[in-house]
């Protein structure tokens, strides 16, 4: 059975779908009830769940949470987020709660530009093409005013549009880029008509079927651009050192925030220290941009871009201290949207937008960065005091008494043994032996 391809899969039903895959499972009929048990039960979410995706027989639950008492720009949030690593938002919560008490985050830069481009070859003289550019850059922009009216409606719409010359890098190869502001919509799919609507209307321009010049031009492709760099937002917290006492583990301030400093620079030198530092970064923001339907493979693809944008891998945050007030930040491009896609389509990916105020996509912008600032402090205050295995395993440790299988009197006890020690697999382990010979005599 596992040598055999399958014809026309996409055009099973669902039942079928389910009940052919079930048969690679151990236990199909289990399979199959476990399958039919994580599916929506109204009939109309149901149905709308089922669409989002392509061959859907089922969903996969990740746990979905509260991170409280999130300050940004002076307004507190209560910010939804969805992960299945425990201490994410534990972390997040700890740091948000602090720096709630110094004022908060504030966001002191947003750009909401985003980018597409168009490829292609001119094998004509070059000087022609820019010679006709700016006719050629009027009737593209034309041809976008019906798809981009609504946009503009909402104050946006295109920005730029301009020809790249890339002949350097490889023969006859030429870019158009497209930058768009679109408002509160992640806006891919309206970027991606618009570079379509343009490599439609270059060979049209250049009359393909009737002037010479219409030979000269061969579209390669028209894509969006997931790395945004103009879609920019920076996030800064600030306290008086002495402060840092709340959250130092009884280290003394002054040592805590140099150590912090230490740390932070690391992660700016050292590319295998940066990678763990950002994707502690992440964690945060990729928790909230599942909770509310956004994107955050793109996200992430940008972030990680950013950090290497001067040929080396680096942090994306930074702290330091001067006349004894402690500040970190933490800049990155971060495209994402408030309407459109699955946010308002996805019953709890609307349900955390109306949490959190239903918030623009500038201001969505800022709580995702405070919450990636937040869990990258909560990180390295842990590594730089108790270790960072001491708080994850404690968290843990709930998921690997299931795993064993503990009993409701093993649960017990288990938390009272290791509220204050280190939480390993092998201690857990030798832990539970004893106590469920003790329980069963």
């Amino acid at each position: 059975m596992r040598t055999t391809i399958i014809y026309g899969f996409s055009r099973f039903s669902e039942r079928q779908k389910r009940e052919f895959i079930t048969r690679f499972a151990h236990h199909p009929e289990e399979a199959n009830h476990l399958m039919e048990g994580f599916i929506q039960y109204d009939p109309a979410e149901r149905s709308r769940f089922m669409e989002f995706s392509e061959n859907t027989i089922s969903s996969f639950h990740t746990p979905y949470g509260i991170a409280p008492n999130l300050k940004v720009d002076d307004i507190v949030y209560h910010v939804p987020m969805s992960t299945e690593e425990s201490s994410v938002i534990a972390a997040a919560s700890n740091s948000a709660r602090f720096w709630a008490g110094q004022g908060g985050f504030r966001v002191t830069e947003r750009t909401m530009i985003k980018p597409g481009e168009v490829w292609f070859r001119w094998f004509c003289d070059p000087a022609f093409l820019k010679d006709q550019w700016p006719q050629l850059k009027r009737f593209l922009l034309d041809r976008l005013k019906k798809i981009i009216s609504n946009m503009e409606l909402r104050g946006g719409g295109v920005r730029t549009l301009d020809l790249l010359d890339k002949t350097s890098s490889s023969p006859y190869l030429f870019q158009i880029v497209l930058e768009v502001d679109t408002v509160d919509s992640m806006g891919a799919n309206l970027i991606n008509t618009c570079l379509e609507e343009i490599a439609e209307g270059l060979p049209q321009f250049f009359g393909i079927n009737g002037d010479s010049h219409g030979r000269c031009l061969e579209v390669s492709m028209a894509i969006l651009s997931n790395y945004t760099p103009q879609c920019m937002v920076t996030v800064e917290g600030s306290c008086q050192i002495q402060h840092l006492s709340a959250v130092s583990n009884g280290m003394e301030p002054a040592k805590f925030a140099e150590k912090l400093v230490l740390a932070y620079r690391i992660a700016e030198m050292e590319v295998s220290r940066a990678v763990t530092h950002n994707k502690g970064i992440m964690n945060g923001i990729d928790a909230v941009l599942m909770a509310t339907g956004n994107d955050y493979r793109a996200v992430e693809a940008a972030a990680h871009a950013y950090a290497s944008r001067q040929g080396r891998y680096t942090s994306l945050s930074w702290c330091h201290t001067r006349d004894d007030v402690f500040t970190l930040g933490l800049r990155l491009p971060i495209a994402l949207g408030t309407v459109g896609g699955i946010t308002r389509l996805h019953p709890l990916a609307r349900l955390s937008l109306e949490i959190l105020g239903d918030p623009t996509a500038g201001t969505m912008m800022g709580i995702v960065a405070a919450v990636g600032l937040a869990s990258n402090f909560a990180a390295v205050r842990s590594l730089v005091t108790i270790g960072i295995q001491q708080g994850h395993m404690r968290l843990h440790l709930s998921n690997l008494l299931n795993l064993y299988q503990a009993n409701p009197d093993q649960r017990e006890k288990a938390f009272a043994y290791f509220r204050n020690r280190k939480v390993t697999h092998s201690v857990l382990k030798q832990f539970l032996i004893p106590e469920s010979h003790e329980i069963q005599s």
